[in-house]
């Protein structure tokens, strides 16, 4: 992830090691809880997994289950990749286990094929470019500058959509009724030369917002964005002339990827960050949501609601905003969130996970501690109980405003991302609770076609595969209802971030019954028992 100047590591630390790997795949588990342990697979329609997948899948999580080789992977990687020789050497290891384990491929294109298969497999894709950006340069050198890399990293984001587009075009040809169920996701702090302009916006917003009862990050407002428009700071708020500049071409380089999404008509997700991003991440997401999440109501549209309202539902959302559930703020932010989009007649997206960066949150020196007061910090659950808890109400919450969406509500479209198999079935039983879906004779739920519209599941790839099969194999929808979440990238690009990730998560790694789970698949296929 990226983190304020103060606090970021040394800009020479490469990943490209056999730590690396343990790194990234302990973020991928870092979401990961309990799994369902015998499920079985659906019908494989493209041959038998590689051996050699098995294989990886059980160095992979076997890393990712010694703690200490995570703690110490900085040094590691230090070590490693200072010998000549030794660093291709673990590039290539690294890339024949943990790349291929976690990450589509170095570019949109290479994750054409995970793509078609899991839309075989009855799931969905969430492409991500997975890049590093609070350094100055990639590895290699290829983006010297930070405007140079901002344009470039832009430049993937808008190419993902292509691709995203692309494959549902040729897909609804021979499936027309199937869904557009390939997505993408964007991190706000990789679009900027320096980040810090986030955090010194959310200071500044804070700051606006300190008589709000929200707890810290707060709600954003409608008028949070008026800054941008001076090229002068407000007199004593954190904010340069130079943040102002950055903060207006990052709204810039976003209004140009949902133009393009909404032509190319596929979903954007929005990323969470650190909280001391949050307040500015809110804003900017608020200020697109408003733009691009209402559907102008032709002639044609209005007759058709108004003769037969059932016949031509309104489209889902455009854009979509992340909400933790670790954050203590989020019952109200929802709440108010739900109320301003039915006021305003936008369309909210949410997608919903309970939050990854716990470590960095309630840390002494953590940089939130300069935008809050004592009773709003820290600003995250001290407990996992109280984040499921939280979890849970807002899974019912967000049901119930789905399920409302005929004019008492405002239109509504949620992404639940989780690895927590009792939380899945939390919100299947929701969806059953209020109509949106049906408990069928042969166990299958069904659902309808407003759920199937709506409302999706995800996990990340390459882990809690068989929860994903399950979900996959018992849900009857129009479009696929359960997704993966893609990262890309080149693995000089990729495994920067992924290691930070692995750092924050590692305090939740749960890695056991996933290399239990590789095990047993590779003694099967080896003995046939």
């Amino acid at each position: 992830m990226f983190e304020c100047s103060a606090a970021r590591p040394s800009r020479s630390l490469r990943i490209s090691a056999v730590g690396s790997g343990a790194l990234t795949a302990t973020l991928m588990l870092g979401l990961g809880y309990s799994l369902y342990a015998d499920a079985p697979l659906p019908p494989n329609e493209r041959g038998p997994t590689p051996l050699s997948k098995f294989l990886a899948s059980y160095v992979v999580y076997s890393a990712c289950s010694v703690p200490g080789l995570v703690d110490a992977s900085p040094a590691l990687l230090a070590f490693c990749t200072s010998i000549p020789g030794l660093r291709q050497l673990t590039e290539a290891f690294v890339r024949a286990t943990f790349f291929r384990q976690f990450v589509g491929g170095d570019t949109a294109y290479e994750c054409l094929p995970s793509i078609r298969r899991l839309r075989a497999e009855n799931k969905g894709a969430l492409l991500t470019y997975s890049v590093e950006a609070d350094t100055n340069e990639i590895t290699g050198g290829a983006h010297p500058s930070g405007e140079t890399l901002r344009q470039h990293i832009l430049q993937e984001m808008l190419r993902s959509i292509e691709v995203a587009a692309d494959f549902e075009d040729s897909y609804a040809r021979e499936n027309p009724s199937s869904g557009r169920t390939t997505w993408v996701a964007v991190k706000l702090s990789a679009l900027l030369p320096n980040p810090g302009a986030l955090v010194r916006l959310s200071a500044y917003l804070s700051s606006l917002h300190a008589r709000s009862p929200v707890l810290f990050p707060g709600c954003p407002r409608t008028d949070d964005l008026a800054v941008l428009k001076s090229d002068n700071p407000p007199p004593g708020s954190p904010l340069s002339a130079q943040d102002l500049s950055d903060l207006r071409e990052l709204r810039e380089g976003l209004i140009q990827i949902c133009t393009r999404a909404r032509a190319r008509n596929v979903r954007v997700i929005v990323d969470a960050e650190h909280s001391w991003y949050q307040p500015a991440v809110d804003s900017i997401s608020l200020d697109l949501m408003r733009e691009f999440n209402r559907e102008p109501l032709s002639l044609t549209r209005w007759l058709s609601r108004l003769f037969s309202p059932a016949v031509q539902p309104d489209p889902p959302p455009l854009i979509y905003v992340t909400c933790q559930a670790y954050l203590r703020r989020t019952p109200e932010y929802l709440a108010r969130s739900l109320r301003d989009a039915a006021s305003n007649q936008y369309s909210l997206g949410i997608k919903l996970v309970r939050g990854a960066y716990h470590e960095q949150e309630v840390m002494p020196n953590s940089p939130s501690l300069s935008l809050t007061t004592n009773a709003s910090w820290p600003p995250v659950f001290t407990s996992k109980e109280d984040t499921d808890r939280c979890f849970d109400a807002a899974i019912a919450e967000l049901v119930r405003a789905v399920a409302n969406a005929d004019g008492r509500g405002p239109r509504v479209g949620v992404l639940f991302a989780s690895h927590n198999p009792g939380s899945c079935a939390k919100v299947l039983d929701a969806l059953v609770s209020v109509g949106l879906a049906t408990h069928e004779e042969d166990g299958m739920v069904k659902l309808n076609d407003l759920a199937a519209e709506r409302v999706s599941l995800a996990q990340l790839y390459g882990m809690s595969d068989t929860l994903t099969d399950r979900l996959a194999t018992s849900v009857k929808s129009r479009a696929p209802f359960v997704m993966k979440y893609i990262p890309y990238g080149a693995l000089s690009e990729v495994m920067p971030y992924l290691s930070r990730r692995a750092i924050e998560n590692k305090s939740v790694l749960h890695a056991a019954e996933e290399r239990r789970q590789a095990f047993d698949a590779l003694w099967q296929r080896l003995f046939g028992r």
